[in-house]
């Protein structure tokens, strides 16, 4: 046969793309502490969407792209009175989560937030459930959405312990689409086939470039990837649903495919791999991992290598008010991963560069002993020069303990440690904290600490009444897996 020609016979579907179409069809979500989080998770996440309401640059992104556009069924943006075509929500939905960086998080070999994929399926789910009332069926539930909510989180997650996107440049949005587009095609009613498919045409799709997340190019892109990304989860899964066919090779496909393509340089060793032998690496197979493990953002809207320094500069705070221009240096001893994503010095040019910095990040509570998402807008920080006077005087150090123990699955800790020293000779403590408040270690901490942070942010869009019949809801485990995804959605309508 000549060398010149192409061998055309078909493959079989990548495994990885098979091993995530059999999970979301097939796995059972049984785990009591799976479930418990993810309604905590789900409280969390609408909260932090609808505190983002209270921000013009994220507001000005919502509502149909044509204006008047009315859609049968529509589904619903909380905290608003849209009603938009599933991708339109799915996109504002997930807008208004990630806007402030306050939403859960996941850090492993690479980083994000799995609740970002909340947008394609409260949008999918919601506008089904409409669907299904109108033609006389029983509509979906909330158990719906959690068992959803799991398995995004258990897809998004695993690939991130062992497949760094970050050190090839792509953003982890990527798995935000792969994970939304799972799921809510296996809502939407996808064969086995037809998830397959969906699941293909993810990583043929093209990938955002983390340039928007990294110094001197950070902006406010980071703050809407995500919806973006599930959205486009939402969409491919449709265009599978109406027939369209899947590529069986989109990972292993020699020079065309993603590993060659995309994936070739994340790290030494897959790179000197030849074609066709390059592959994503897995720890564990599916199961409720990630869900039992994810981290909230409960104290700070922050990026989270910085949640403990942020939690640490509180602490200090009434030792060092008094004496800011006292100060000779501040060092922060952190992660590897804090240095390499959020370390900055340089002009701070918007809100989103300044909550990817995290010199800002602990000089802001050092100074006022607290911080909330006013404190990255322009207005604030032109006002208070002392906090970029404090970040002049910061050293940031590596500990390799912390670096650590931070991909270590028995501990996955995000310690920083903050240490302040003056003029005089004299110095701090050196205040360390190893886990957020936020960490599975501290739950019995942290979930009382979460209702609070949900009752503020209802407070900030709903009356006193409404309120309360939504936490209400929210808190009872069995009522709210048996409420209509429809009937849920209509509490946070305006």
């Amino acid at each position: 046969m000549s060398a010149n020609v192409d061998l055309n016979v078909r493959p079989d579907y990548d495994q990885v793309i098979q091993d995530i179409a059999d999970y979301v069809l097939n796995y059972q979500v049984e785990s009591t502490e799976a479930l418990d989080t993810a309604r905590n998770c789900l409280l969390d996440s609408l909260g932090c969407g609808l505190l983002a309401l209270r921000f013009p640059e994220c507001i000005k992104h919502l509502g149909p792209l044509v204006e008047g556009t009315v859609v049968p069924h529509g589904a619903r943006v909380p905290g608003t009175s849209f009603r938009l075509d599933p991708l339109k929500a799915a996109w504002d939905i997930g807008c208004c989560v990630r806007w402030l960086d306050y939403n859960d998080t996941w850090l492993a070999a690479e980083w994000g937030h799995p609740s970002d994929n909340l947008g394609g399926i409260l949008a999918v789910a919601d506008h089904l459930s409409q669907q299904l009332v109108a033609r006389g069926e029983a509509p979906l539930r909330m158990r719906a959405v959690l068992d959803a909510m799991i398995m995004a989180h258990e897809i998004q997650g695993v690939f991130a312990l062992e497949n760094s996107f970050n050190r090839v440049g792509l953003d982890h949005v990527l798995l935000v689409k792969l994970a939304s587009a799972a799921v809510c095609a296996k809502l939407m009613g996808a064969s086995r086939e037809q998830l397959l498919a969906a699941i293909s045409q993810v990583f043929v799709d093209g990938q955002a470039l983390r340039t928007y997340r990294h110094a001197p190019n950070a902006g406010s892109r980071k703050s809407w990837a995500a919806g973006d990304a599930s959205s486009r989860g939402v969409r491919l899964a449709d265009i599978a649903l109406r027939g369209e066919m899947g590529i069986p090779g989109a990972l292993s496909a020699p020079q065309w495919g993603f590993y060659d393509v995309l994936f070739s340089h994340s790290n030494q060793d897959l790179a000197l791999k030849p074609a066709g032998q390059r592959q994503f690496s897995f720890p564990q197979g599916f199961g409720c991992y990630v869900m039992e493990n994810v981290l909230f953002k409960i104290s700070f809207p922050a990026e989270f290598h910085a949640q403990t320094a942020c939690e640490a500069a509180v602490i200090l705070h009434p030792q060092v008010r008094d004496r800011l221009h006292e100060i000779a240096r501040i060092v922060i001893s952190t992660q590897e991963s804090a240095i390499r994503i959020i370390s900055k010095v340089g002009t701070l040019a918007n809100p989103a560069d300044r909550d990817h910095c995290i010199q800002y990040m602990t000089a802001v509570p050092l100074a006022f002993g607290n911080l909330v998402a006013e404190h990255y807008e322009d207005d604030f920080h032109v006002a208070n020069p002392i906090i970029d006077e404090l970040r002049g005087k910061m050293e940031i150090v590596e500990d390799a303990r912390y670096s650590r123990e931070y991909l270590e699955a028995d501990k996955r800790s995000i310690a920083n440690a903050v240490q302040v020293f003056f003029k005089d000779g004299t110095v701090t403590e050196r205040v360390e904290v190893e886990y957020p408040v936020g960490h599975r270690r501290r739950r019995a901490e942290g979930i009382p600490l979460l209702e609070d942070k949900f009752k503020a942010n209802l407070a900030t869009r709903f009356p006193a009444q409404r309120c309360a019949q939504i936490l209400a809801l929210c808190r009872d485990q069995a009522a709210l897996e048996a409420t209509p995804v429809q009937r849920f959605m209509d509490l946070f309508v305006i």
